[in-house]
């Protein structure tokens, strides 16, 4: 049988592109069982205190134990995320520097700035979901306000509006509150801070009588009676809160959502190193001390994929980050 130039090219070119692709495989699962070789950095855009910080230190504790290396948290907090989430996307993806990521740096955070230095979708490698609080708009109990009925009542009354405190300008607390005020045409000044603690102690001392924020910012104010939860934006009522109404049951069926977080990495981040990160994160939210603190603070768990996770935020974006431009470029950004 006689056999012409192409087929001989054919019969030497296919088991060399096969062995390519077994050994760029094995390169790279490799190259994923000797990381991590030194400290893991995870960048926490926003104040210590927060969602962000609290979710990124209990990843960095529970991996240590797990992948034999020191992982820590450094917040870089600053434009709603973008600070500390534009260091993330400048990084080397040698899988040695991550961010908390979330909804606020990376949709909200993004939608609104005039010139955002970086694409919250294509400059990074989403890995892991890490949790969710729902948002609660919570008041000083010298409002008045006992529901929610009697707050859009007060609200109302006073001409000049109402201030309001948020963990910053772009984060879901702010952007919860200024689309309530679109909804209901009431006049809310906000009053931005740098993370959730200074605007809590604010708001616990009376000096501002509102607040906006997620939930685990708040629920220790809330336990001890310091502020009162006029409603929140998870799917359900909270076991441990039952006098506490969701939005939808408010009357917002669309006001159903978590202030998320999650672990992302610089683009083009080796996928070995990012489904091992990933298959460690989902171990340790299996377990039940995780759960349970994670539960306390009201913090939604789902167990999803690096694919899964990617195709999350490219939704999370489809949803908020149109709100967002509508409501207009933050002032300076």
């Amino acid at each position: 049988m006689r056999v012409g130039l192409s087929g001989v090219i054919e019969r030497c070119i296919l088991p060399l592109a096969v062995a390519g692709i077994l050994l760029a495989s094995a390169a790279g699962d490799a190259h994923a069982q000797a990381w991590p070789a030194r400290p893991v950095k995870f960048i926490a855009p926003f104040a210590a205190g927060g969602t962000s910080d609290l979710l990124g230190r209990i990843a960095a504790e529970h991996l240590k134990t797990r992948l034999q290396q020191q992982f820590y948290v450094e917040n870089r907090v600053g434009a709603g995320g973008l600070i500390g989430s534009h260091e993330v996307a400048l990084a080397q993806p040698d899988g040695y520097t991550f961010v908390i990521s979330g909804i606020a740096s990376h949709v909200i955070a993004p939608a609104f700035s005039r010139n955002p230095p970086y694409d919250g979708l294509r400059n990074f490698t989403h890995v892991a979901y890490l949790g969710g609080p729902p948002v609660v708009l919570v008041v000083h109990p010298s409002l008045g306000a006992r529901s929610f009925k009697d707050f859009l009542a007060l609200a109302r009354a006073v001409p000049e509006g109402l201030s309001y405190v948020s963990s910053g300008v772009g984060t879901h607390g702010f952007l919860f509150a200024e689309d309530m005020a679109r909804r209901e045409h009431l006049r809310l000044t906000h009053v931005p801070y740098k993370g959730s603690n200074p605007a809590m102690l604010d708001l616990v001392a009376g000096h501002v009588k509102i607040g906006a924020m997620a939930w685990s910012s708040a629920v220790e104010q809330i336990r001890a009676g310091n502020v009162l939860a006029l409603g929140m934006s998870g799917e359900a009522r909270l076991p441990e809160f039952p006098q506490v109404p969701t939005f939808r049951e408010l009357g917002y069926p669309d006001l159903v959502a978590a202030t998320w977080f999650g672990l992302s990495g610089p683009a083009k981040l080796s996928p070995a190193i990012s489904h091992r990160l990933n298959v460690a994160i989902l171990d340790l939210m299996h377990e039940d001390d995780v759960q349970k603190q994670l539960a306390q603070e009201g913090v939604e768990i789902k167990w999803l994929s690096p694919e899964e996770f990617t195709k999350f935020v490219e939704s999370e974006t489809a949803r908020w980050a149109p709100l967002a431009r509508s409501i207009g470029p933050l002032e300076g950004n």
